[in-house]
């Protein structure tokens, strides 16, 4: 073999890693520049998905955990800005999740509540296929509880339906469930 076609390889070789390390640099810049979610989201999906998917130019604002939702562990539910606050004292951060949520037509109370019904699947008042339905108050013949459905849909309740049910997207509503067991604190705020 000829020094000419050692020095042909050599150079073809150099060129293909010097592309391929290009190709990967290329493609980690675009990585950089995109929006990650957050552990405490997955905002429509992840999401919330009741929230659209954050854009490259704009960051989704989280609302900071209200400071009169109470101690210990609990869901906190926020009606003014419709986001919700799995809170575990014995966690560092003690906010496990968080994410935005879409309200029923009616909204409960601010108080202190306890879970006290579960359903893995169900009907929801919409007519949609629910999962995940976690209750914790019933206020004036309205139930309250968090569910996602099935569709993930997220869609916005009927004013003419009195509904209470806060709607998740479905990952969402998996961390409700897991996180909620009867009896746990669920803490409405304004």
């Amino acid at each position: 073999m000829g020094p000419g076609v050692v020095v042909t390889g050599l150079t073809l070789g150099a060129l293909a890693v010097v592309s391929l390390l290009a190709f990967q640099a290329n493609g980690a810049q675009d990585r950089a520049g995109a929006t990650r979610p957050s552990a405490s989201t997955t905002a429509p999906s992840s999401a919330p998905s009741a929230s659209a998917t954050p854009t490259a130019s704009a960051t989704p604002t989280v609302p900071t955990l209200p400071a009169s939702s109470g101690s210990g562990l609990r869901v906190v539910y926020s009606v003014g800005s419709h986001y919700v606050w799995l809170v575990d004292p014995k966690k560092n951060p003690q906010v496990v999740a968080s994410f935005a949520v879409t309200p029923g037509s009616v909204e409960p109370t601010p108080g202190s509540y306890s879970v006290y019904s579960r359903t893995p699947t169900t009907t929801g008042t919409d007519g949609r296929q629910i999962e995940h339905v976690v209750r914790f108050a019933q206020q004036n013949g309205v139930v309250f509880g968090f569910s996602a459905a099935v569709d993930g849909a997220t869609p916005t309740a009927d004013p003419k339906a009195k509904t209470g049910g806060i709607r998740s997207g479905r990952p969402e509503g998996q961390l409700i469930w897991d996180f909620a067991p009867n009896g746990i604190k669920v803490v409405v705020v304004a």
